[in-house]
């Protein structure tokens, strides 16, 4: 694995670990802000790590959506990943998609997926 992918992997772990720490607080302390924020960060930086240990070339203004795309263009059981209930997908990752419970919750879920996905690929 390169050193890049490698970085990006490790980085969505991190974030994937702090939104769920903050996803199991008490309901009075939980900040669905911070669960969303590093729910998308994990899965951006889970979808820039498969593509950069495949050698893909990632340019500046990827979404979520076209990420996933060449995803998908290598490994086509990604699809079994379902991107459809998060509504930053086609946006640069966007802080106003995050005020909604289901949002935050489909969000984690996805990103937890992911990771989940990977693992069983023994990608991470």
């Amino acid at each position: 694995m390169t050193s890049r992918s490698e970085a990006f992997l490790n980085e969505a772990e991190k974030k994937l670990k702090i939104a769920k720490e903050e996803m199991f607080k008490p309901a009075e302390d939980f900040v669905s802000y911070s669960v969303c924020k590093n729910s998308q960060f994990a899965i951006e930086n889970f979808l820039k790590g498969f593509l950069t240990k495949n050698e893909v070339k990632i340019d500046s203004n990827e979404t979520i959506t076209s990420l996933y795309e060449k995803c998908i263009a290598i490994d086509n059981d990604f699809k079994l990943i379902d991107m459809g209930a998060i509504g930053c997908k086609n946006e640069a990752i966007d802080s106003r998609y995050c005020s909604e419970i289901n949002s935050v919750s489909a969000c984690f879920d996805t990103a937890d997926n992911i990771d989940t996905y990977l693992k069983r690929k023994k990608i991470i």
